[in-house]
């Protein structure tokens, strides 16, 4: 019997069930990766008619007959997790995270704030601690977060460097990317406060990548026009092309002229893993900021994206807003308050899903699986290029 008599409060019995019918699905669909098809939709809009419906009233569906309609209705997409998805940048969600994502969801710990929870805000830590770390960011000054994805990580770069270089008055401001960079990032100036009149597209070499040399004249003429260059948006890895802009060259340029190099890693980042990474991506340690998507380079279920800021009181700055309803909460110190670095308040626990498989595999386990796409790409473009057909 359920005690509560409320809806809401299944007993542990039922618990169990609803839990073992869950995992046995999700062990069957994992079981059947490896054969599925690239993409399944032929009949995909007629099985979304069939499920459009608002909630009635009254529960009259049992939880196995919701389950069948949540799996009917995933197996008519594309298959990003199966081998034979090669479009675009998959995500593969492993068993873990997923596993670690429920935990954090039934558990349901506030970490916005550090003092309703501590030590579930030290595992988050513990995770973007060793994002930092990636690119020789000052341990004791750089802060990261884990966001929703790479799209409000660039947002809250953009808004870092915003405030830091311009202040309160920065319509004048200029920012400078290619025609390659990914469209989060002219949406987050737009979000900020900029039009397209305050963006700068640099030209790219034959190999689709920033020209450094044009970079520096563009920002020198902007200055000389009265405008105020702020921000250089590079890429290590763009989505048309995985190209990897000349980092060390455009933060020569960065450093010279005062501003502010974000790069946008979503794609690429986490190659900084592999020596083959690292030897690309020189210069990256040079950055202020890095964008980083955990579901893509390491693997995690879509919605983990992360961002670092070697200065972590510049993101602060630029976030921070009090309130009379957090005035008397302990500040930032050994621990932070993340909503004082992010838009967001209510937010997920999102340590527990990268935390989980990172200290569970080892992060050599995520080198080798990075290293063996690498190995993957080069093997492919040998052949691709051997075939005189193409």
């Amino acid at each position: 019997m359920n005690p509560s008599g409320f809806a809401f409060d299944p007993t542990p019995e039922e618990m169990r069930a609803m839990g073992r019918t869950v995992l046995d699905a999700v062990i069957g669909w994992i079981g059947g990766l490896e054969d599925a098809p690239a993409e399944n939709t032929a009949d995909a809009l007629q099985i979304a008619a069939k499920l459009e419906a608002v909630p009635a009233e009254q529960g009259d569906r049992d939880f196995g007959g919701l389950l069948e309609d949540a799996i009917e209705a995933a197996r008519h997409t594309y298959e990003f997790s199966g081998p034979g998805y090669l479009a675009y940048i998959p995500g593969g969600g492993l068993f873990t995270a997923a596993l670690a994502e429920f935990l954090a969801h039934a558990l349901n710990r506030f970490d916005a704030l550090w003092q309703p929870s501590p030590a579930v805000v030290q595992i988050e830590e513990n995770v973007t601690r060793w994002m930092c770390s990636l690119f020789d960011f000052p341990i004791e000054a750089s802060q990261g977060l884990l966001t929703t994805g790479g799209s409000l990580a660039n947002l809250s770069a953009f808004v870092t460097a915003r405030h830091a270089k311009l202040g309160e008055d920065f319509l004048d401001g200029t920012y400078y990317c290619t025609d390659q960079t990914h469209a989060s990032n002219t949406k987050a100036a737009t979000i900020a406060g900029f039009s397209r009149r305050n963006l700068r597209l640099v030209p790219t070499d034959p190999g689709l990548r920033m020209d450094p040399d044009a970079l520096r004249s563009m920002v020198r003429e902007d200055r000389a026009a009265g405008r105020r260059p702020f921000l250089v948006i590079p890429a290590v890895g763009t989505t048309n092309t995985g190209a990897v802009d000349p980092l060390a060259d455009i933060a020569d340029v960065v450093e010279a002229e005062g501003l502010w190099m974000h790069v946008d890693g979503a794609y690429g980042g986490f190659f900084q893993l592999t020596d083959r990474g690292r030897e690309r991506f020189r210069g990256i340690e040079r950055a202020d900021s890095v964008t980083l998507d955990p579901h893509k380079g390491l693997f995690l279920p879509y919605g983990t994206g992360g961002l670092v800021v070697r200065d972590g009181a510049a993101l602060r700055d630029a976030h921070y807003e009090g309130a009379a309803y957090l005035q008397d909460l302990p500040p930032t110190g050994a621990l932070p308050n993340y909503t004082e670095y992010s838009p967001e308040l209510s937010r997920d626990n999102r340590g527990f899903r990268v935390w989980f498989p990172l200290v569970l595999h080892g992060v050599a386990a995520f080198r080798e699986a990075l290293d063996e796409k690498l190995d993957l790409t080069d093997r492919l473009h040998r052949a691709l290029a051997a075939d005189h057909n193409l």
